[in-house]
């Protein structure tokens, strides 16, 4: 296990350098969208927006979860594409958290494919006009993948966390990212919400607002820090920083298998994430790659796609590939989704306004 410098300068070179970061991807994206962000790279040859002996180029923006299945999936894509059209795709790919990703589709990265945390992202870039209305209107209703929120612990679960009310212990502390930018974090916030929501049915047979809100302030007034994305927190946490990570399963199903030794604590009351991906019609168009966008796009909702995904943590879309791995997910007894707080139009102005939920949280404590 890494250690983790907890000392304020320290914070402050880590703070500067992932502004550097913005930085850089901000001059990246001015380039005419050649490159897709900080974290841009190649697959299948050299970097280019152009199409040279009959190869083209797909950008990926994407939010930071996805990538290490991506370094799987875009393989398989080239291969499979190349056998049914001899065409070479080249992808060029940027992972960010996935609200800063949709804003920087919106501002003029020129993605031809955005895989991102929620539905609303996604909206965000439709809204915009670079999206067709329909993006969703298919099998899966534009999903890729699954997943529902969990708690990983230090190896062996030392302080016996067995659910959310745990996290409201004196000294329990506490990570997940901050929701003004990160997707993850909308939804680690949603399951606490959701779940207070589902206590007070229990003790007052109707949901309580108000208690699904004072149990979101007493977990979050535990929480040690506020990353920008799942992924930071998640660093953060193997370095040292607290006790308790909220994060999606597929993130710590992923770093399991890597040998990182979480324990995952799976809450009896989670809500079902669902992540979309969809073509950027206007830069697909603007680009001459519209075809292989939406191939890419079909080809993640595959069966062959989605075991791969599976073999990540993820949970599978499609019934085939649902059904070949349901051994391999728990079934949380309290299981909810998205619908159950509302929809996410009544979530956003509910939870995430100016007046909404979270910002009366961090206004208490």
């Amino acid at each position: 296990m890494w250690k983790w410098v907890t000392t304020r300068a320290a914070r402050q070179r880590m703070r500067a350098a992932a502004l550097l970061a913005g930085a850089c991807m901000l001059l990246l994206l001015s380039a005419c969208g050649s490159e897709g962000g900080t974290n841009n790279n190649a697959v299948g040859g050299e970097e280019t927006n152009a199409a040279q002996n009959g190869d083209i180029t797909l950008v990926i923006g994407a939010y930071s979860v996805v990538k290490d299945a991506f370094v799987e999936l875009l393989p398989d894509f080239q291969r499979y594409w190349q056998q049914k059209t001899g065409q070479k795709v080249v992808f060029q790919q940027s992972y960010e958290a996935s609200g800063t990703q949709a804003r920087a589709i919106v501002g003029g990265f020129e993605a031809d494919v955005a895989v991102l945390a929620m539905e609303t992202d996604i909206n965000k870039i439709q809204k915009a006009g670079l999206i067709e209305p329909n993006w969703n209107d298919n099998e899966t209703n534009g999903m890729i993948t699954d997943s529902v929120v969990v708690l990983g612990t230090r190896d062996g679960n030392p302080l016996g966390i067995k659910d959310w009310k745990d996290l409201t212990r004196k000294g329990v502390k506490v990570l997940y990212p901050n929701p003004k930018t990160s997707g993850g974090a909308q939804w680690d916030i949603n399951a606490i919400y959701g779940a207070g929501l589902k206590e007070s049915e229990r003790q007052n047979g109707t949901k309580d607002p108000e208690f699904a809100k004072q149990f979101l302030k007493q977990i979050h007034a535990n929480v040690e820090s506020l990353d920008k994305s799942g992924r930071a927190s998640m660093a953060a946490f193997e370095y040292g920083v607290g006790d308790v990570i909220v994060t999606y399963e597929n993130e710590l199903r992923s770093r399991v298998k890597q040998g990182v030794p979480y324990t995952i604590v799976i809450p009896s009351d989670t809500i079902l994430i669902e992540n979309p991906a969809a073509v950027v019609d206007r830069n697909a168009k603007k680009h001459g790659v519209q075809e292989a966008a939406q191939a890419f796009v079909d080809y993640l909702k595959s069966d062959e796609a989605q075991m791969v995904f599976a073999e990540y943590g993820f949970r599978p879309v499609t019934e085939k590939a649902a059904e070949a791995t349901k051994s391999q997910f728990e079934q949380p007894s309290g299981l909810f989704d998205i619908n159950y707080l509302g929809g996410w139009s009544e979530v956003k102005e509910k939870l995430y306004s100016k007046k909404g939920v979270w910002y009366q949280v961090l206004a208490d404590i």
